[in-house]
């Protein structure tokens, strides 16, 4: 059993009902929808998964879902399943941020695959949000002082350096940062370099 939810839009109901037999037999939790707006209205998006989304589809095509979800903050890998296929449109979807771009007919292996592959990216993303939440809560214990210290330090600063720069004490320095190790929680200060590093560019997660 897989760690997400599948989330199928598709005005087919033959597609709906392939793809998600397909998909519950591999081990997948599916909730299928025959439009996008019906997807809007009941998406959640603190759920974990992967959205598989028709392209052409009456009222809202999956580009203008792909760009309502954009619009709204939410992100879902989405892997865009279509019969009618176009260079322009999958770079379309591409730069707009999709997952994948799939092609019916439908080859399982491929459709699996690519399934599995966006939902250890949703997996990955989730664990990195709620990590990146867990240190941004430590940080904000430590003073404006120590925040200073913290930067020059992630920058590689030796203490002398740091204590120069600032106009303070070798000492000061030497007790700030063993203040910022332990409201950190860092054992190290390699490691605290990569919480500092982290809180300025946390990372999305790799798709492939």
């Amino acid at each position: 059993m897989t760690d997400g939810t599948v989330f199928l839009v598709d005005d087919d109901e033959a597609v709906r009902r392939g793809i998600s037999f397909l998909l519950r037999a591999a081990g997948h939790t599916i909730q299928a929808f025959p439009a996008a707006a019906a997807f809007l209205e009941a998406y959640d998006p603190e759920s974990r998964g992967c959205l598989l989304l028709d392209v052409r589809m009456p009222r809202m095509t999956g580009l203008q879902l792909q760009r309502a979800l954009a619009a709204r903050g939410w992100q879902i890998p989405t892997i865009f399943v279509t019969g009618h296929a176009t260079v322009p449109m999958a770079i379309a979807a591409m730069k707009a941020g999709a997952f994948d771009f799939i092609e019916k007919p439908l080859r399982d292996e491929a459709l699996l695959e690519s399934v599995a592959r966006a939902l250890a990216w949703s997996r990955n993303r989730r664990d990195e949000d709620v990590q990146l939440a867990e240190i941004s809560a430590r940080a904000a214990l430590l003073t404006a002082r120590e925040r200073e210290i913290l930067m020059h330090v992630a920058a590689g600063e030796p203490n002398k350096t740091i204590a120069r720069r600032l106009g303070i004490s070798y000492r000061t320095v030497e007790l700030h940062r063993s203040h910022i190790l332990e409201k950190m929680k860092a054992r190290t200060l390699a490691e605290l370099i990569r919480l500092a590093l982290l809180m300025e560019h946390p990372g999305a997660g790799a798709r492939n």
